[in-house]
């Protein structure tokens, strides 16, 4: 029984289902960081308000912690196999 663990173990990590929640939280990150571009100006004298805007200021960082937060759930779950092995 415990080779049939030991090779079971070495197989995939991740499932279908897995790789879709880690994916989800990459796209969730990626706009985030997309939401912190721009607000600067061309002119070095100029100074621009707009970096200080509520989408860069509070909703992109909520967004980028989210992401890191799904992808870290997706790595630490176990897959669906797993648990209706130890069940039985």
């Amino acid at each position: 029984m415990n080779k049939k663990k030991k090779k079971e173990e070495s197989g995939i990590l991740f499932d279908k289902k897995k790789y879709m929640i880690l994916i989800g939280g990459i796209l969730v990150t990626v706009v985030g960081f997309l939401l912190m571009i721009g607000g600067g100006t061309d002119d070095p004298k100029e100074f621009s308000y707009d970096i200080f805007s509520h989408r860069r200021i509070t909703l992109a960082p909520i967004l980028v912690l989210a992401g890191y937060g799904i992808m870290i759930y997706s790595i630490i779950t176990k897959k669906a196999s797993n648990k209706k092995q130890e069940e039985q």
